[in-house]
């Protein structure tokens, strides 16, 4: 009895659960009989089919339920095909057919990318055949993807604190930058605006007219001279009246 292999490159079919002999005899078998051979020519909707009419005649058919859960399989219908392994584990009536159906359980959940779920599923056909060496490699395979998903072991994650560091010293960086950037840009426009003010008390001082000398004509100084020499007699007529003058006494002879 063989199954599907989950590798790192393909997806690999294996043999169909064979009939033993006694089993032909059973009511259903040409079904699957049929079935069979469809699948082997990868026709696997019209083996679905015939699969179906041997489970209409016995529901308890092992190879029924694993053969149809292959069909679905190949025909990308996962959840389908694990109704059916799984259904095919419960009714297996060996430790090899219930190894094998959670097996192919486990390719399921790896075609979905469900790694703990396949975890599992491989986990058990490693307890029900402990010598299945292609359980035991897909088991390693879907570990280390869930260990990838998880982000790694200790290098993958020292290489992401690295990074992040990286990034926040270059964001660092990136913002002094625009600060001192803001900082120049901010003196240039003091001093230019300092410049301006300069210029322009400048320009106020050249535009400010400078007091110049009163200018007399010859008659408004000589009217000038004649006042101040007025003003002068007047003064001196009055320093005179204030001093007093002599007044001659009669003589008494």
């Amino acid at each position: 009895m063989t199954k599907l292999t989950f590798t790192y490159q393909t997806l690999l079919a294996g043999v169909l659960i064979c009939l033993c002999q006694s089993a032909f005899a059973q009511t259903g078998n040409k079904y699957i009989r049929k079935g069979n051979e469809l699948y082997k020519n990868k026709q696997y909707t019209d083996a679905e089919a015939n699969y179906k009419k041997a489970l209409e005649v016995n529901k308890q058919s092992v190879e029924g339920r694993y053969n149809l859960g292959n069909s679905l399989y190949e025909q990308k219908r996962f959840d389908d095909a694990r109704t059916q392994y799984a259904n095919s584990f419960k009714i297996a009536p060996t430790r090899e057919g219930k190894a094998d159906a959670s097996y192919n359980i486990g390719n399921t959940f790896m075609e979905g990318k469900k790694w703990e779920e396949s975890i599992k599923a491989y986990k058990e056909a490693l307890k029900q055949n402990p010598s299945d060496e292609e359980a035991r490699y897909n088991l390693a395979y879907a570990q280390a993807m869930l260990k990838k998903q998880q982000g790694g072991g200790g290098d993958n994650k020292d290489k992401k604190d690295k990074d992040k560091n990286q990034q926040n010293k270059d964001q660092q960086n990136k913002d002094q930058q625009n600060k001192d950037q803001q900082n120049k840009n901010k003196q240039d426009e003091n001093k230019d605006n300092q410049n301006k003010d300069k210029n322009k008390n400048k320009e106020q001082q050249d535009e400010k007219p400078e007091p110049q000398p009163s200018k007399l004509n010859k008659q408004e100084a000589e009217r000038l001279l004649q006042a101040l020499g007025q003003e002068e007699n007047k003064l001196q007529d009055k320093m005179k009246k204030a001093k007093g003058q002599a007044v001659p006494v009669d003589k008494d002879w």
